[in-house]
């Protein structure tokens, strides 16, 4: 069964929609640092890894003091969620507005094995810095504003099991970037995808009685 995406169970909870990661409103010339910045740093990331690179290597190649730098993303673990923003955006568009079955339109299961495929291959692309994002700070991935939205994503989903809210937080652990850091050198990127969708299916189709 497909729900729309404020989800049958919804009731006071936030409609899907409200949660998507909104773009950031500023000056031009503060956009235009901001650009250059994020520029920058993907640039130096990609060339000698997140690790790698210092704060002051950053606003030298951007062109900017350090500290706007630091006043703007506070550490590296902030620059690294805004980097992430524009990437998170255009897969939160994908499962609201696009083409089945990431999209609205097909059953429930097949929209959470596509959220899973598609989010798996975002994680792998960007595992260091979302890493570094989630791990900054105690609690700090469930402070990111993108985990509440794929989280209730995840929970309208597997309507059908006992507890969606809980379920959704069990499904997303798996999910950590952390836990996948240590578990990709052992089981490989194909045996974890795999298992992956067997969790997923196993809790959006609960067995019979």
């Amino acid at each position: 069964m497909a729900h729309d995406n404020n989800g049958p169970r919804s009731g006071s909870a936030t409609p899907l929609e409200l949660l998507l990661t909104p773009p950031p409103k500023e000056r031009a010339d503060a956009a235009r640092n901001r650009s250059a910045v994020l520029e920058a740093a993907g640039r130096l990331f990609a060339e000698h890894g997140v690790q790698a690179v210092s704060m002051d290597q950053i606003a030298a190649a951007a062109g900017v003091g350090k500290g706007t730098l630091f006043r703007r993303f506070g550490d590296k673990s902030g620059l690294a969620a805004a980097l992430l923003d524009a990437r998170e955006r255009v897969l939160q568009e994908a499962i609201l507005h696009g083409p089945p079955p990431l999209g609205p339109g097909a059953p429930a299961d097949e929209r959470l094995t596509a959220f899973i495929d598609a989010y798996f291959d975002y994680l792998l692309e960007h595992l260091a810095l979302i890493r570094m994002s989630e791990t900054a700070a105690p609690g700090a991935r469930y402070r990111i504003g993108a985990y509440r939205f794929w989280h209730r994503h995840t929970a309208i989903l597997l309507d059908t099991a006992p507890d969606p809210e809980h379920t959704a937080h069990a499904l997303l652990a798996a999910l950590a970037a952390e836990h996948v850091t240590a578990l990709l050198p052992e089981l490989g990127e194909q045996r974890m995808r795999a298992g992956l969708v067997r969790l997923a299916l196993s809790a959006v189709r609960p067995p019979g009685p």
